[in-house]
This record gives C-alpha cells, sequence and structure tokens, in this order.
C-alpha cells in the first residue's frame, strides 16, 4: 500500500494514512504531510495483514491535519475517499441527533458512520455501503473494509476515477493506473454507479442502485513502470520537459501521411460539414492550449471557435446544440469542472470531441470521438509535455478539419506536416541551451514579480509561461497581450520588474519591438526569446535566447521549451518542490 502512495505522490497531498486489518481490529496510522512521515510512523507503530486501504488526502473540507486524514474508522469499519459528499451538513446533523459523534471537519466520516449504522443493524458491508450510497449526493471513489468481514474490500464510483488490478497474487485497486503497475497490468475500469467487491480470489463488478453483476472485460495496460521514474533526471519535471521530443513523436505517429500531408484519425465519423462553430473548454494549462487552438481553428479551418474556462462554462447556460463541435481537454481526462461542462454541452446535443492523455479517462467515455496525446504518464503536477502535446493535437485536427472542408490547399497542407515532422529535432536544439537558461534564472531567480507579454497565437504561450512560474517558483508574474500593455500593466514596470518578451519574427514582430523599446525606457529588465537571427531584439535585451526558425503555427511550442527550464531552474534555486508545488494538485478531481 505505501509503495502505491508513493507512486500517487504526483496528484499532490497534504496527509496520508493506512488501515489494516490485523488480529480481528482494524489498525490506523495516519500523519500530516509527506509520507516519510506515515513511514515514520509506522515504523514506530509497526501493523501487519493481508488487507488493508491507504489514502493520499487533499483538503477539501477541514484543514490538514492527523484527526481529517483518511482512512476514517467507525465501530470497526474504514474508509478512504475521493471527491465531495455534497449533502454532507443535512446528514452530519441527522447522524448527530441519532447519537453519532464526530472526530473530524471531513465530510468523507458520514461515509463510516452511515456504513456502521448499516451493518450494525444486520445488513452485510456491501449492502450496507449500498445503503449508505442510496443517501449521498455528490462524487466519490471509495473503498471500505470492516473487521467483521475481514477478507473483502468494497469499492464503489461516481464521477471519481476507481481502477482494479488482477493478479494470482490478490486483487488490487487504484485511483491511478501507476499505483497498480508494480503488481499487475490486467486491470478493470469501474464506470459510474459501480461498486466492486474484491477478495483475493475473486472481484466482482455490480451496479450500486440493485446489485446487478455487471461483466466487464480486463484490460491489458501496457504503460512500464520505469516510466514512472525519473530516469537519472534530478525532479520528475525536468525529466518530463526533456521528454517532449519523444512524446509530441508518438502524437503525431501513426496520424499522418507525410508525402500527401493527410492527417488520419480513424473512426472519426462526425459531420465537419454540419459544424457552425467550434467552443473548446478546459481548465489551467490545458485552457491556454485551448487559447492557442482558437488561433489554429480560426486560421486554416475558417470556423468561428471559442474557448471557456469549464468552471464558467458550466453555469452560464451556454448557446450550444448539435451545429456545435465541443471539445474538452484534460490531461487526466478525469477534471470535474471540464467533465461538468462536457456533460453540460452534450445534454444540450453538442458533439463531444475530447483531448486527454489517459486511456479509459471519464472524458473520453462522454466523448464521440477522443483524441489521446499519447504523452505518457506525466508526474510532475506542473503540465509540460501534456501542453505541448495537446497543441499538437489541436494542430493535427486543425489541418484534419481544415483539408476536410477543403479550406486548406494540398501544398499547404503537406508543408504543415513537414514542419511538424521537423519540430521535435528542433526541441531538442532548444534543450540544448539548458545550461545558458540557467544562467539566465540564476540573474533573476531573487526578484517578485516577472510580466510576460506575447502577441497573437503567441499571447496564450505568455499566460502559459506565468503559470509555469507562478506554479512552482511562488513568485507572481502576470501573462498580457504585449498590445495591452499601456492600457494598465505598463505602470508597473521600473528596474524591479523583469519582462519576458516573446518576439518571433512574424507579421507583428514590429510591434512587438516597440513593446520592448517601451519597457526598456522605464528601466524594465528584458528577457527576450526571438528567432535565430533577429538582430533588433539583442540591442534591447539584457538576456536573449533565440528559436530554430518553423512555422508560426508551432512557434507557440518552441517558445513554450525556455519558457518551463526557465521556470524551472528559478524554482530550483528558490529551493521549492518543484514536482509537488504546495496547495496544487496534479488531478483537479473536484470542483
Amino acid at each position: 500500500m505505501f509503495d502505491g502512495l508513493a507512486r500517487l505522490e504526483y496528484r499532490g497531498y497534504d496527509s496520508a494514512g493506512v488501515a489494516v486489518i490485523d488480529a480481528g481490529k482494524v489498525r490506523i496510522r495516519r500523519s500530516v504531510g509527506k509520507l516519510a512521515q506515515l513511514e515514520k510512523r509506522l515504523a514506530e507503530r509497526p501493523v501487519s495483514g493481508h488487507i488493508g486501504i491507504g489514502h493520499t488526502r487533499w483538503a477539501t473540507h477541514g484543514r490538514p491535519s492527523e484527526e481529517n486524514a483518511h482512512p476514517h474508522l467507525e465501530g470497526g469499519v474504514a474508509v478512504v475517499h475521493n471527491g465531495i459528499i455534497e449533502n454532507y451538513l443535512g446528514l452530519r446533523e441527522s447522524l448527530r441527533s441519532e447519537g453519532a459523534t464526530f472526530k473530524s471537519e471531513t465530510d468523507t466520516e458520514i461515509l463510516s458512520h452511515l456504513i456502521h449504522q448499516k451493518v450494525s443493524k444486520g445488513r452485510s458491508l456491501e449492502d450496507g455501503v449500498r445503503d449508505a450510497l442510496k443517501v449521498i449526493k455528490g462524487s466519490y471513489a471509495m473503498a471500505v473494509i470492516s473487521k467483521d468481514e475481514p477478507d473483502k474490500i468494497i469499492a464503489a464510483r461516481m464521477e471519481s476515477p476507481l481502477i482494479i488490478g488482477l493478479s494470482k497474487g490478490g486483487a488490487y485497486l487504484g485511483s491511478d493506473i501507476p499505483a497498480l503497475l508494480g503488481y499487475t497490468r490486467t486491470m478493470l475500469f469501474l464506470e459510474d454507479g459501480e461498486m466492486a467487491i474484491l477478495s483475493k480470489d475473486k472481484v466482482e463488478v455490480k451496479r450500486i442502485s440493485d446489485g446487478v453483476i455487471v461483466n466487464k472485460t480486463p484490460r491489458e495496460v501496457d504503460i512500464n513502470p520505469i516510466m514512472a521514474e525519473k530516469g537519472g533526471y534530478r525532479h520528475f519535471m525536468l525529466k518530463e520537459i526533456f521528454e517532449q521530443p519523444r512524446a509530441i513523436t508518438d502524437t503525431f505517429r501513426g496520424r499522418i501521411l507525410e508525402e500527401s500531408g493527410e492527417v488520419v484519425f480513424e473512426d472519426f465519423n462526425i459531420d465537419i460539414e454540419g459544424i457552425k462553430r467550434v467552443c473548446i473548454v478546459a481548465c489551467g494549462t490545458s485552457w491556454h492550449a485551448g487559447l492557442v487552438g482558437k488561433f489554429l481553428f480560426e486560421e486554416l479551418c475558417r470556423i468561428p471557435t471559442e474557448v471557456d474556462l469549464a468552471s464558467e462554462f458550466r453555469y452560464r447556460d451556454p448557446l450550444v446544440d448539435g451545429k456545435t463541435l465541443v471539445i474538452g481537454i484534460s490531461q487526466s481526462g478525469e477534471t470535474a469542472d471540464t467533465l461538468a461542462a462536457v456533460r453540460e454541452a452534450k445534454r444540450k446535443g453538442a458533439r463531444i470531441v475530447s483531448i486527454c492523455n489517459v486511456i479509459e479517462s471519464s472524458l473520453a467515455r462522454e466523448s464521440l470521438f477522443t483524441i489521446y496525446t499519447h504523452a505518457g504518464p506525466e508526474i510532475g503536477v506542473a503540465s509540460t509535455k501534456a501542453f505541448t502535446t495537446q497543441i499538437v493535437v489541436f494542430y493535427l485536427l486543425a489541418v484534419f478539419i481544415g483539408g476536410r472542408l477543403g479550406r486548406i490547399k494540398p501544398e499547404m497542407r503537406r508543408e504543415l506536416i513537414q514542419e511538424l515532422v521537423r519540430l521535435p529535432g528542433k526541441i531538442e536544439d532548444l534543450l540544448e541551451l539548458e545550461g545558458d537558461i540557467e544562467d539566465i534564472a540564476r540573474r533573476y531567480f531573487h526578484y517578485r514579480d516577472f510580466i510576460y507579454l506575447g502577441r497573437g497565437i503567441n499571447y496564450p504561450i505568455a499566460l502559459e509561461g506565468a503559470l509555469k512560474l507562478k506554479e512552482i517558483s511562488y513568485i507572481h508574474a502576470e501573462g498580457y497581450p504585449a498590445g495591452e500593455m499601456k492600457h494598465g500593466p505598463i505602470a508597473l514596470i521600473d528596474e524591479d520588474m523583469p519582462v519576458v518578451v516573446l518576439a518571433p519574427r512574424d507579421k507583428i514582430y514590429s510591434k512587438i519591438l516597440s513593446n520592448m523599446e517601451e519597457t526598456k525606457a522605464r528601466c524594465g529588465k528584458i528577457i527576450t526569446i526571438t528567432s535565430e537571427g533577429s538582430n533588433e531584439p539583442g540591442t534591447k535585451s539584457d538576456d536573449l535566447i533565440s528559436l530554430p526558425h518553423t512555422s508560426h503555427h508551432l512557434t507557440p511550442i518552441l517558445l513554450t521549451v525556455p519558457l518551463q527550464l526557465l521556470a524551472y531552474h528559478i524554482a530550483v534555486l528558490k529551493g521549492t518542490d518543484v514536482d509537488q508545488p504546495r496547495n496544487l494538485a496534479k488531478s483537479v478531481t473536484v470542483e
């Protein structure tokens, strides 16, 4: 269990715990902070047994504390739970009126009380869980053990991922694939509204509503466990930055015909001709990828496209219908707001395409068609290769749709694909500049505020660069469209404000040079990323990073790489926890 929890550290957490049935009793060990604290607790007070459940918690109800850490125990029933119980306040008051005493501030403790209440009245553990879930409103991936039935684990899922691993040596349960890879690659993926009864020799899956058995076919997962290791790099984030040439190649491999410039998506059966509008929904870094996608769709497909934050889209009664293509983006495919936005759009008749990295994810199952990025496991909380591969998918999809609609001529299509094929080699050239970028980081890591400026298709990369710096170094940073600088941000610029300028040589190159002049006139420190051979930025910059030439459609990806390295090295110099920044989770599976 401890090994499985360690493999899930990348999700972010503030406390951890385990429950094991030992000598007829449920023994619980919990701690606040990193797993090392739990390991110390287990060394001080060992437990043994053949069945147990473990959990890393990211606080949603109640502060990080040992009392609020999972598992929660009541009357010999122990529970771990991901998700949010929306009606927990009413249930808590009802249980209190019946004599229940609560030891934590969490919503999860409700489950242990409800299940214990049912079991104490003679219900089996399975039926007790089912009865309890009938009064629960919200999302959950949960696992339950009981001292009275010490040879089974009951699991249930609703809007949170849950995976079962099968092997000759027993059965395993996890919220993500990496937790189980050390023990089996044969897995079952629970759907919403399903529960599982795990014992050493058998696993049964049933519907929560009526207990009817669900026949499920196991899948062999072909992810190499070594991919989840650091591979000699100091941090997962750095490893994943350097994996981008391979990840991007894997994303387009098998999807392009280089000679003709065609993009091939097998089984894509959506009527493109009937699409009058595209709406992209996502959160965080994926939203930035969607902003780049908007530029690509409008330029290459000539289809009106808008990009929404999923958390806003879901609540504003969006105007979508059967002529709207809604594209949901999520690395994990489990982002709660994105899933809710997609479900709302689906309810209104929109056609759903998803972009994600995790096979069999909830987002994929909600979609008419899913394009997987094939980036491989991304362990670092701050997204890197997932972001650039998402942009590659948008590029492929724009070329595919633009070609289908006859809006991209064959010769241009071939040129677009050839540029994509050359892209991984250009990223490898950029990665060789890591030492130079580390030197730049040494000159700037002590500053407290940054501004990032970009224009056009590169403006979203200014947002992404600022976000990366904020996420892992805790330095305040803002991304702005450079044309808006005189509408407010210019007031901030002085000798204590580094400005990162994205200035590739494109059709608005001269405009960004003017922004640099305005910054220099106010004594701002300028770090510029520009195209090779561009002389003008060098005269206006304190530090300069040069990019290999590519088409302006792919420039956002090249610009992203040095910004990732800059944020990474600044964070390392500041001594922050690069792979697991404070307060952040890898997959935001609750609202």
